[in-house]
């Protein structure tokens, strides 16, 4: 977070030197019950809807397709290209080193376990991805998944998915990766090693993340500039930060909102950040259970938030936050948050400088469970004298008790398919693999889409030829992917797209 500006360090001087108020009272306290209240109503309903809603992201099939075996040996990736929308793709245990991108619709990627030996697919810390796919109605489950440099399985602009019981470690910037997708379940996968994110939802709608162990990584669960998501029983550890909602600056989608992070446990997220320099993530400190930067909106009830040296509960704008460009058509404030009944331990003992002299302005030393910083509107508590709190005197108590009536926001009957024009190739692939990594002004993982503008302006034939076989250029990044998986004429219309590109 940034340097306090001196007016806050001189008011906790001046106050400190008009001395301490220690008081009591015998007043009984205003004792909230979450059980059996009103409930959040949530920020999402389908209109459309006609059936009741579902646990499922993915309709179940009517008639079964082909099923593919791929056994050792054999190529994932052939199968494949085999497959028509309806197949299965059934990969026996074994060891496989390549990437595996699914370009079509409705194909199940199953890695079928036997006596606990899995189908591995290993990068040899030389490939980038493991599994990429803009299809539709995709699911990929029982891999394990080691040693890329890139992501682990990555979603790109495919609507209605299903990502489960993965075990994935060390591949690179992300473990699991939907990007601009609707209606999306990832649950019960154990995700570990990763230098940005194990689970990273960006610019995506209707998701559930569920039931899934993130640990060792930088973020451990991220919903990013997305909208109506739901993390609960998760088990994230010994992460940077435990769980984000956030905006990041500079990416086509402005905003996010309506995010229910419920029953998780949340404990001993100290790890130091390993993130490349510069990042986004990079800014998060060490020691913190959950993270709101600008995100409105945002429902934190049931969870067990433990041993975390700098907060249990860190909300704050945008201003205050460390690696970031402002990006004027964003709100940079965190509006609406709404802290229910959490069982809190041994938060904040250890905190960094900029909370620590905060807290001071407000006489508070010692351990801190909530902290709050920036202009909020709308936000609210309920039994806040459960909790060492700082910055939420303007918080006022809610009006609800829990979030029982919500069970998911996954579609009934699914999100439309999205089908690509020709004519929308390059904003299609823009959205869906290139603002994973690049905001439009400022770091997120590499440069700025208004460097790359700057660098091939009027060359989008070189740019393309990077694309293709990426070569460092700067020391302080991370060695970028090569999207050589994406066809010539794909590759062109993102590298035209790019360069005419506004915020």
């Amino acid at each position: 977070m940034k340097k306090l500006n001196s007016l806050a360090i001189g008011l906790a001087v001046v106050t400190f030197a008009a001395g301490w108020y220690l008081g009591g009272s015998n007043d009984a306290l205003t004792i909230t019950s979450s059980a059996g209240g009103k409930s959040y109503a949530g920020g999402y309903v389908d209109e459309q809807a006609t059936e009741t809603a579902s646990n499922r992201a993915v309709k179940l099939r009517t008639t079964e397709g082909k099923t593919h075996v791929v056994n050792p040996g054999d190529l994932i990736q052939a199968a494949v290209e085999l497959a028509q929308p309806g197949d299965t793709i059934q990969v026996m245990p074994g060891t496989y080193s390549e990437t595996v991108y699914i370009d079509k619709d409705d194909i199940h990627l199953l890695g079928v376990i036997v006596e606990g030996e899995r189908a591995t697919l290993d990068g040899l810390k030389t490939l980038n991805d493991a599994i990429l796919y803009s299809g539709n109605n995709i699911i990929i489950e029982n891999f394990k998944i080691i040693d890329y440099k890139g992501n682990g399985i990555m979603s790109q602009a495919g609507n209605n998915f299903e990502i489960r019981n993965n075990l994935i470690i060390d591949t690179g910037i992300y473990g699991i990766f939907p990007q601009l997708g609707k209606n999306g379940l990832i649950e019960h996968n154990v995700v570990s090693g990763i230098a940005d994110a194990a689970i990273y939802v960006g610019m995506s709608d209707n998701i559930h993340v569920a039931y899934n162990e993130v640990f060792d990584s930088v973020a451990g669960i991220e919903i990013e500039n997305s909208r109506h998501a739901i993390v609960e029983h998760n088990h994230t550890h010994h992460n940077t930060g435990g769980i984000l909602a956030f905006i990041t600056p500079g990416l086509p989608v402005k905003d996010t909102y309506d995010v229910i992070i419920r029953n998780n446990f949340i404990m001993d997220n100290n790890t130091p950040n390993f993130g490349a320099p510069g990042s986004t993530v990079a800014g998060i400190p060490a020691g913190t259970g959950i993270l709101i930067m600008a995100a409105d909106d945002v429902v934190v009830e049931g969870n067990i938030i433990s041993n975390h040296k700098t907060a249990g509960i860190l909300i704050t704008d945008h201003g205050n936050a460390d690696n970031l460009t402002l990006d004027p058509e964003s709100d940079p404030n965190a509006d609406g948050a709404m802290i229910l009944d959490n069982v809190m331990l041994n938060n904040g003992y250890d905190t960094i400088d900029a909370v620590r002299a905060f807290a001071l302005t407000e006489l508070h030393t010692g351990d801190i469970d909530i902290f709050q910083i920036g202009p909020t509107e709308g936000s609210c508590i309920i039994n806040r004298h459960r909790y060492k709190t700082v910055g939420i005197g303007d918080f006022t108590d809610c009006d609800f008790t829990n979030t029982n009536d919500i069970e998911n926001y996954l579609l009934a009957g699914g999100a439309e398919p999205r089908v690509i024009h020709p004519s929308e190739r390059g904003e299609i692939a823009y959205l869906g693999v290139c603002t994973g990594c690049h905001a439009y002004a400022g770091r997120l993982i590499g440069p700025s889409v208004q460097e790359i503008q700057a660098l091939y302006a009027n060359r989008p034939e070189a740019l393309v030829q990077y694309i293709n076989a990426p070569t460092p250029m700067r020391t302080d990044y991370p060695e970028m992917p090569a999207q050589n998986y994406l066809d010539a004429e794909t590759q062109l219309a993102v590298a035209n797209y790019i360069l005419q590109v506004g915020n």
